[in-house]
């Protein structure tokens, strides 16, 4: 068996970390590091057209990468390697963009303003095109930079004002919008009232206190919000507190020490709520502390699919099999393949000059743009997916759910239909 590098190991120290969490709320494993070639058991095939061949030629595009590494607070450098995974698969089979190979101008930010902007200032001074942004909790430092320059900002998530709402910025997914996707879920459940334990940062509690309660409440749901201190080790009175209410439904928004401690204490009061959580609550390490038992029939929310038989799945972890083998496939390395990949995708139509504004057509009239490793899921950014918010291209998430440890069963639900 191969050696394959364990998942990343994240510190989460600062607020603008915990953003990135709730903003990134991306499909991944909770197997073992034994799983990372896992295409090669699936049942499913790569579609048929996925390998064509077909090799970019002549002068490179030039495509800003800007990629969360190297700091104290987080550090996800394989987001960085499945983009290049991705940026590799389109120069070989896909034509690049335009028939042209794309030729990547990376700068690793480390999660503070200072290394945000310097990258953001970067891709200004370079000229390029577009500038794909594998994850981050200060887009609303890097967005402004980028888009007023005319540069269009790609990212598969974003968190941030300004990421979701500028002109020349594009989400390929619902964003960070993920408590409007489980108000919806909650509703198709049948649920009456629901009781969020979140981390006590603004980051989280102002997106659940802004977006997450109203959206209950307009379907018809009761919503409680229990805040929860970073680094708690023991929840239950605070769980407790909440489960007086006999919720149908139960909300974990958190890094892993949070997620552990209130699922920990769920099962120990032995709630009989339906357990609803991003995907930071589904992290390997969250699992072997609360273990298996403690997370079954957890509901995960994210953007991607990377876990099943469906065709963009398969190909997913074929792609990084192929051109990133000693890159975990499990966590957050597939939103730098959904962002790198979704752009090669938007501008498939392209042909001729490759500048700012011809990137910035191809991308604003590209329509029903299939989604990297998004179970079948499709984008058009053209500011209609969710109302009030312009920048987002798509409506739809991902809900999985935990069964013996493993995230299994993606179905689908949409954000702005409420």
């Amino acid at each position: 068996m191969k050696s394959v590098r364990r998942p990343y190991t994240a510190r989460i120290v600062a607020a603008a970390a915990v953003a990135v969490l709730f903003a990134t709320v991306t499909a991944c494993s909770s197997d073992d590091d034994s799983d990372n070639s896992s295409s090669g058991g699936s049942s499913a095939a790569v579609p048929s057209d996925a390998f064509s061949g077909k090799a970019a030629s002549g002068a490179p595009v030039r495509i800003g990468l800007i990629a969360n590494e190297g700091g104290q607070a987080m550090s996800l450098p394989e987001t960085r390697e499945a983009a290049e995974a991705a940026t590799k698969y389109a120069n070989e089979n896909l034509g690049g963009i335009a028939g042209r190979p794309i030729e990547l101008v990376i700068c690793k930010e480390q999660e503070d303003p200072v290394s945000a902007r310097n990258c953001a200032n970067q891709m200004v001074e370079q000229k390029v095109p577009a500038v794909v942004v594998t994850n981050t909790g200060l887009g609303s430092i890097i967005a402004p930079i980028i888009t007023k320059a005319g540069i269009s900002y790609v990212t598969a998530l974003g968190g941030s004002q300004a990421e979701i709402t500028s002109d020349n910025s594009y989400v390929w997914t619902a964003g960070s919008n993920t408590s409007q996707a489980m108000a919806r879920f909650a509703k198709e459940q049948g649920m009456k009232s629901v009781v969020a334990y979140s981390i006590d940062s603004p980051a989280a509690t102002g997106s659940l206190t802004r977006m997450g309660g109203p959206a209950f409440e307009a379907a018809g749901i009761k919503f409680k919000l229990i805040t929860i201190p970073f680094g708690t080790a023991d929840a239950t009175p605070q769980v407790s507190a909440g489960l007086d209410a006999n919720p149908d439904g139960v909300l974990v928004y958190g890094e892993s020490t949070v997620c552990t401690s209130v699922l920990k204490a769920l099962n120990t009061l032995g709630s009989k709520a339906i357990p609803i959580s991003p995907q930071t609550c589904a992290a390997p390490e969250v699992v072997q502390a609360v273990g298996t038992s403690g997370v079954e029939n957890l509901r995960v929310f994210s953007s991607a699919d990377t876990v099943s038989d469906d065709p963009e799945s398969v190909l997913y972890r074929t792609v990084m099999e192929k051109y990133s083998p000693e890159t975990a496939t499990q966590g957050y390395a597939v939103t730098g393949y959904q962002g790198m990949l979704g752009l090669v995708r938007a501008t498939a139509g392209l042909t001729g000059e490759v500048d700012q504004q011809t990137i910035g057509n191809a991308i604003r009239t590209a329509k029903d743009v299939v989604l990297p490793a998004g179970d079948g899921i499709t984008f058009t950014c053209d500011g209609t997916a969710i109302p009030g918010l312009k920048s987002l291209c798509g409506d739809t998430m991902i809900v999985l759910t935990m069964k013996d440890g493993k995230l299994t069963d993606p179905t689908k639900v949409s954000v702005a239909k409420q």
